[in-house]
C-alpha cells in the first residue's frame, strides 16, 4: 500500500466546543426573545444585562479561535479561496434573509422603506452580525497571509494586532475624543462606520482575536487554566468588575470602560473554563451534549431564521418591569421560547436544506 497517497488524518473535533456553540447560540436567541419579542429594554430586565456581558464577546472569541488553521499554506491561492467561500458563505445568506425579513415582519408601509430602515439601523434588523463576522475573517485572513511572508516566527504580530484592535475597541467608549464612539452627537448611526456596520467590528474583533491567541497557544493556556491560582483569581476580580457595571458604577468618564472590558473577558472566560473542564459532560454520549452540538453546528441557520419566528409579547416585558428583581424567571421564560423558536428555526432549515442548491447558497453546505 502506498501510504503516501492516503488523504490527511482529520483531526477530531472538540465536542464540547461544539456544545458551547449551541450554548451561546441559545443566549442570543433568548436575548432577542427579551429584547424584541417582549419589547423588554435591557435596564428592565434582571438577567439580561448580565448576560448581555458575554454571549457575543463568546460567540466572537468561538470564531477566531476555530480560524485558526495551524496546517493552512498561506499562499494566495488559498487566501482567495478562503475569502471567496467566506464572502459566499456570509452575503449571499444575509442578503437574502435580511430583504426576506424586510418584507414578512417589518411594518413600513412599503419593502423599499423597510429594507432602508433596516439597513440605516443600529442592527440591521439584526443581520449586522454575520457582516461583521465577514470583516473579521477577511482581516484575520490577510494577517495570517502577511504572517506566514515573516521571515520570523515569533508572537509578536498577533500580539500587536490584538493590541491594535483594542486601542480601537477602546476609542467607541471614548466620545469625547473619537467622534464615532458611543453616545457622541450628532448621533453615531449617521456615520459611514454605523451604516457599514465597521464599528460593531471595533466593538468585538478583539474577542475575536483573543479566541485565535487561545487556540495558538493552547498547550500554555491549558496549563495556566489549570494552575490552582488562575480560576480563583478570575472569580475575586469579575466580581467586583460586575458589581461595579451593573451596580456600584464608580468609573467616571475615561475609566468606566475598564470594568465593562475585564468583565467580558473575564466571564467569557469562565465559561470557555467551564465547558472545557466538564468536557464528559458534553459529549455525543449525553443528551444535552448532543442538543447542544446539534445547536452549535447550525449557528448561521438558527441565525438567520430566528427573528423570523420571533414572538409579540409586550405584556411580559410589562410585568418584569412592574415586578423587578425576578432572575430565575425571567431568564427562564427567555430561555424556554428561545428553545422554542431555535426548533422552529431548525425545522425550516431542514426543509430549506432538501434542496441542494438552497443547502449551499443560503446555509454555505
Amino acid at each position: 500500500m502506498d501510504f503516501k497517497t492516503l488523504p490527511p488524518i482529520k483531526k477530531p473535533r472538540l465536542e464540547w466546543l461544539d456544545a458551547l456553540r449551541g450554548f451561546t447560540m441559545i443566549l442570543v436567541v433568548a436575548y432577542h426573545v427579551c429584547q424584541q419579542g417582549f419589547m423588554m429594554p435591557v435596564k428592565v430586565s434582571s438577567s439580561m444585562p448580565f448576560l448581555v456581558l458575554f454571549r457575543m464577546p463568546l460567540f466572537f472569541f468561538v470564531s477566531g479561535f476555530l480560524a485558526y488553521k495551524a496546517n493552512m499554506t498561506w499562499n494566495m491561492p488559498n487566501l482567495g479561496k478562503l475569502t471567496a467561500k467566506k464572502l459566499r458563505v456570509q452575503i449571499i445568506p444575509t442578503v437574502v434573509f435580511f430583504l426576506f425579513a424586510a418584507a414578512v415582519i417589518r411594518t413600513e408601509p412599503n419593502f423599499l422603506t423597510a429594507v432602508d430602515t433596516m439597513f440605516h439601523s443600529t442592527t440591521k434588523g439584526g443581520y449586522w452580525f454575520t457582516l461583521a463576522l465577514l470583516y473579521m475573517f477577511i482581516i484575520y485572513y490577510v494577517f495570517a497571509y502577511i504572517e506566514s511572508k515573516l521571515k520570523w516566527k515569533s508572537c509578536v504580530p498577533i500580539i500587536i494586532l490584538f493590541i491594535v484592535s483594542m486601542l480601537l475597541y477602546e476609542s467607541c467608549y471614548l466620545p469625547r475624543y473619537f467622534w464615532w464612539a458611543w453616545g457622541h452627537r450628532p448621533a453615531v448611526h449617521e456615520s459611514w462606520l454605523h451604516t457599514t456596520s465597521l464599528l460593531q467590528v471595533m466593538q468585538y474583533f478583539p474577542f475575536f482575536i483573543y479566541g485565535n491567541m487561545v487556540r495558538r497557544y493552547w498547550s500554555q493556556t491549558q496549563r495556566i487554566m489549570d494552575s490552582k491560582w488562575f480560576f480563583p483569581v478570575l472569580v475575586v476580580i469579575v466580581i467586583f468588575c460586575t458589581l461595579d457595571v451593573l451596580k456600584w458604577h464608580s468609573m467616571r468618564m475615561e475609566w468606566a470602560n475598564i470594568p465593562t472590558t475585564l468583565s467580558k473577558f473575564i466571564l467569557l472566560t469562565i465559561v470557555f473554563m467551564y465547558f472545557r473542564h466538564y468536557h464528559q459532560y458534553f459529549t455525543r454520549m449525553t443528551w444535552i451534549g448532543r442538543s447542544l452540538q446539534y445547536i452549535g453546528r447550525r449557528t448561521l441557520d438558527i441565525y438567520l431564521i430566528h427573528f423570523l419566528f420571533m414572538p409579540n409579547l409586550p405584556g411580559v416585558g410589562n410585568f418584569f418591569d412592574a415586578n423587578r428583581n425576578n432572575f430565575m424567571m425571567d431568564i427562564t421564560l427567555s430561555v424556554l421560547i428561545g428553545l422554542v423558536i431555535i426548533g422552529f428555526s431548525i425545522i425550516t432549515s431542514n426543509i430549506l436544506r432538501i434542496s441542494p442548491f438552497l443547502r449551499k447558497y443560503l446555509f454555505g453546505k
